[in-house]
């Protein structure tokens, strides 16, 4: 082989492993991703009562990120103790409507 084909394969082989790097990190950010949200729900499971989990699974159908963000403060508030355990469908029915009133509470009037 001349030098030319030999720095040529080299380069080859540099961004084939580069490749192959590039592919183990993000497989091993989903196995992350999934780790966590096996964690997420496994506590979820403990927090809410069955019919309150099918209400916020409804809800992530309509409103995923909205949903995604409420699980995470349900989490918390439940690790500080603020929640009671196991919330039920009535109270998480109320802290949706408290929140979307907070929502829509926010208005632009021009003058």
């Amino acid at each position: 082989m001349s030098e030319e084909e030999l720095e040529l394969e080299e380069l080859r082989k540099r961004k084939l492993l580069a490749l192959q790097q590039k592919i183990a990190e993000e497989q091993r950010q989903v196995q992350v991703q999934q780790q966590v949200e096996i964690q997420k729900q496994a506590l979820l499971r403990k927090i809410l009562s069955p019919e309150a989990r099918q209400r916020l699974s409804n809800l992530k159908m309509v409103k995923p990120e909205f949903t995604e963000q409420l699980e995470l403060q349900l989490i918390q508030l439940a690790q500080q103790r603020k929640l009671p355990i196991p919330l039920t469908d009535e109270q998480l029915k109320q802290i949706l409507i408290q929140v979307q009133s907070q929502k829509r509470e926010t208005k632009i009037r021009r003058i």
